[in-house]
């Protein structure tokens, strides 16, 4: 006996499924544009942010609490032998976790740090391009516990192949 055919997609589902996109499409504008906005108002709060990362370009950002950026490196950034200064890249898994946290349902403050961790898996250097991932694992009551990936950008290969440099774990208190 042959088994009934799997009846033919309705317009109704390809439109909902439409609806559904545009709707992710225009969540991760807003969440882009509330990360965007905090990040430009810590700027000037902060001035060793102003110092280190002029540069920063927040890539994208989503509700549930994921963040891409990218950083240029210049001499700025690297320490007496010519690789990435540790102090930089901590201070990028400080700044890119509280964003991950912010984006999280678009959150007004990020809290204070409560416990960092970092490991340094390769190097970097001046005119090398970082790509910063940060996510916002869990943003509880009073804790949020965040994970921030460093990968030095290599043209020609994916996001998936581009080494890590740097990995942390940040915890902050946000209530």
């Amino acid at each position: 006996m042959a088994s009934p055919a799997a009846p033919a997609p309705t317009t109704t589902t390809t439109a909902a499924a439409d609806v559904d996109a545009d709707a992710d499409a225009a969540d991760a504008e807003a969440t882009l544009a509330h990360v965007r906005a905090y990040w430009l108002s810590i700027v000037p709060k902060s001035p060793i942010y102003g110092f280190l990362f002029s540069g920063l370009t927040i890539t994208s950002a989503s509700s549930s609490g994921h963040m891409h950026a990218t950083l240029p490196l210049s001499s700025t950034h690297v320490n007496s032998k010519s690789s990435l200064h540790g102090s930089v890249s901590a201070t990028l898994v400080d700044l890119v976790g509280g964003l991950a946290i912010t984006a999280a349902g678009r959150r007004e403050k990020n809290g204070v740090s409560v416990d960092m961790h970092l490991s340094f898996v390769s190097g970097a250097r001046e005119g090398d391009v970082l790509e910063v991932e940060g996510v916002a694992d869990k943003v509880g009551g009073s804790l949020a516990f965040t994970r921030v990936v460093l990968r030095k950008v290599v043209q020609g290969k994916g996001r998936g192949e581009w080494p890590v440099v740097a990995r942390g774990s940040h915890t902050k208190f946000v209530r």
